[in-house]
């Protein structure tokens, strides 16, 4: 089964994860130690990432250090215009009845 990327960022410690590697790649161990869960849990949260296709692997050595793909984050981002568009438009409304409540109470 594969997986999508709202798979991969519906649970808080895989988007934690994500968050620590999008500063710098890390081995599973350097993550491990960011989280109170066990080595076997942070390599699950792992596969899963990967499995989403947001991680690269890159091998140095015996070590595997991890790095987001950035770019696949864009499926989020796309995702989320659309109720960008609709809190903006709120936020609008809400400045400009803001505005006319002000204005009303400097006529007083």
């Amino acid at each position: 089964m594969k997986r999508d990327i709202f798979q991969a960022i519906a649970d808080p410690t895989r988007r934690a994860i994500l968050v620590l590697i999008a500063a710098h790649a890390m081995t599973p161990n350097a993550l491990a130690e960011h989280f109170d869960i066990s080595r076997q849990a942070t390599s699950k949260h792992i596969q899963i990432l990967n499995e989403c296709e947001l991680l690269e692997q890159e091998k140095d050595g015996r070590e595997i250090y991890y790095q987001l793909k950035i770019e696949k984050m864009k499926e989020v981002d796309v995702w989320l215009e659309q109720f960008r568009k609709i809190w903006e438009s709120r936020y609008s409304q809400l400045d400009d009845l803001l505005s006319k409540l002000k204005s009303e109470n400097n006529e007083q």
